[in-house]
């Protein structure tokens, strides 16, 4: 006897759906799997058997063959175990034809089963439940049965149609009408995540009211996290280049419910969602060392997964010590840098992950560290330093758009115990200027912030003076800028004009941006 049961694959961070045959007929006990799967989904013949045995039920000493439709697309990871048990035993009569009879007649094409099943039969969790959850959003299912611990993040998209099972006896029953399922709690419901999100901020991030000196440096986070402009910091060991970095989340507006469901698909999918979380709330803040391998950067492997550039979408990447990492990993931020995502071409297949964050770099000025240094001597040769910079590619300098020199602190700023600007305060200018930018841009898909727009925009809204004009001829033709840094310069400006409360980008805004774009000055 055939049958037919519905589950969900990922690929990359996106789901699709998987249509789970199970064909058990005459010949001599066996039990095979094929469309192309991995050693896990193969090992779920010893699952699913056990599980169904120790739930009570009949094994069927017959031929059990399984196929995961489409058979071209690679299935990975234990998430199928559910789905075939319950084909196994619908094959067998075990359980009626039409699953989904306890709620909506008619409608077995609609359910989605998804869970590992333990040999025991109690269901544990697998990542990428919530990728799954929206596809069965987007396809209007009826109702999808998970594990306990994935309930909330799904309901994060199907809300009352998820139920949990804790055994596969439970969701037997449950077929067979003898017993409920319990609906998954939702995190909160959306309307009220929408009000809660833009304003909750965690109480533990530090602030920048431990920074002190580096007056400058704080303005020129304060910009970039005004319109999401990259940065990079350059100065002697010391100088408080970590620790301002580690302030940035405490002055970026909080997580709005579409960009929480996009970081927690990341997480999710990447088996990084802290259990007990069903949406992240907090923007990410991704440190990796610079020993990083360029699959642990960008993403991929034999199962693609998301690297730390995808994790820290919508957040902060802060790379400390940037001409130590390799020229590979270096060279590969340059994609997402300048089109928000990132597509890694693999044997099997190419995936694209978005990758729109805030880039945070941080340098020495050459090897030794003090080459700007006033108090102690750089030991480095000048072609040393020129070398040790020059593992930072033109290309790559070009996508960020704030330069800034963090020197050696005084005595005095160091001693000094009066408490500097609170991020709360620097926030609220922020999120002033992040409002403007959505409404501004409300009608251009895909565009939140200054940093986001294209070529054909930027002339549309970065319209500036005929004198701040005169001054991007000036730093041009004096500094040799590209014309990538030419439109950078403006997006910059336009949003210290948006810090400013001016309707258009003035002079002196685009002097600001200007003194941004130039190493010449950072040693």
């Amino acid at each position: 006897m055939l049958s037919r049961v519905r589950s969900c694959a990922l690929v990359g961070i996106d789901a699709c759906f998987v249509e789970v045959e199970v064909d058990v007929g005459r010949g001599l006990p066996s039990f095979s799997t094929v469309g192309l799967p991995d050693a896990a989904v193969r090992e779920s013949r010893e699952r699913v058997l056990s599980a169904i045995k120790n739930s009570g039920l009949e094994v069927p000493p017959r031929k059990i063959v399984v196929n995961l439709a489409p058979a071209g697309t690679r299935k990975e990871g234990a998430g199928f175990d559910l789905a075939v048990a319950i084909g196994v035993l619908k094959a067998t009569g075990q359980i009626g034809g039409d699953l989904d009879h306890a709620r909506h007649p008619g409608e077995s094409d609609n359910c989605i089963f998804v869970g590992e099943l333990s040999l025991d039969g109690r269901l544990k969790p697998v990542r990428g439940v919530l990728s799954m959850a929206l596809l069965g959003r987007d396809s209007n299912a009826s109702l999808m049965v998970v594990p306990p611990e994935n309930g909330e993040e799904a309901a994060v998209a199907l809300g009352e149609k998820i139920l949990t099972a804790r055994t596969l006896l439970d969701v037997v029953r449950f077929l067979k009408g003898e017993t409920k399922l319990s609906n998954a709690r939702s995190a909160s419901q959306l309307s009220e995540q929408r009000e809660g999100f833009s304003s909750a901020r965690p109480r533990s991030l530090p602030d920048f009211s431990d920074v002190r000196g580096q007056q400058h440096v704080r303005r020129a986070l304060e910009v970039a996290a005004a319109g999401n402009h990259n940065v990079i910091m350059i100065g002697p060991p010391g100088s408080g280049k970590t620790m301002l970095a580690r302030r940035v989340p405490s002055i970026l507006p909080a997580l709005t419910v579409e960009e929480a469901i996009e970081t927690t698909r990341i997480y999710s999918s990447a088996g990084k969602l802290r259990k007990g979380l069903a949406l992240l709330s907090s923007r990410p803040f991704r440190s990796p060392h610079h020993t990083i391998s360029i699959a642990g950067a960008i993403g991929g492997g034999m199962v693609q997964r998301p690297g730390e550039v995808s994790l820290a979408h919508n957040g902060v990447l802060f790379l400390d010590e940037l001409p130590e990492f390799r020229r590979d990993v270096l060279e590969a931020l340059r994609q997402p840098l300048e089109e928000g995502n990132l597509s890694v071409a693999r044997a099997s297949g190419t995936v694209t992950f978005p990758a729109r964050f805030m880039l945070i770099a941080a340098s020495n000025p050459c090897p030794c560290g003090y080459f700007t240094d006033p108090i102690k001597e750089c030991t480095c040769t000048p072609v040393a330093i020129k070398n040790y910079m020059g593992r930072l590619s033109g290309p790559l300098l070009d996508r960020i758009d704030i330069h800034v020199s963090v020197p050696r602190l005084s005595f005095r700023e160091i001693s000094q115990t009066q408490e500097s600007e609170s991020s709360f305060k620097i926030s609220e200018r922020v999120l002033k200027a992040r409002t403007l930018q959505l409404e501004r841009y409300s009608s251009l898909p895909g565009t939140r912030t200054n940093a986001d727009l294209k070529e054909d925009q930027i002339t549309h809204f970065c319209i500036v003076d005929e004198t701040g004009l005169a001054l991007l001829k000036a730093a041009m033709e004096r500094l040799g800028l590209s014309g990538r840094a030419f439109h950078r310069i403006l997006k910059v400006a336009r949003t210290i004009a948006d810090l400013d409360g001016a309707e258009l980008p003035r002079a002196e805004h685009v002097a600001e941006a200007i003194q941004y774009r130039s190493l010449d000055r950072i040693g």
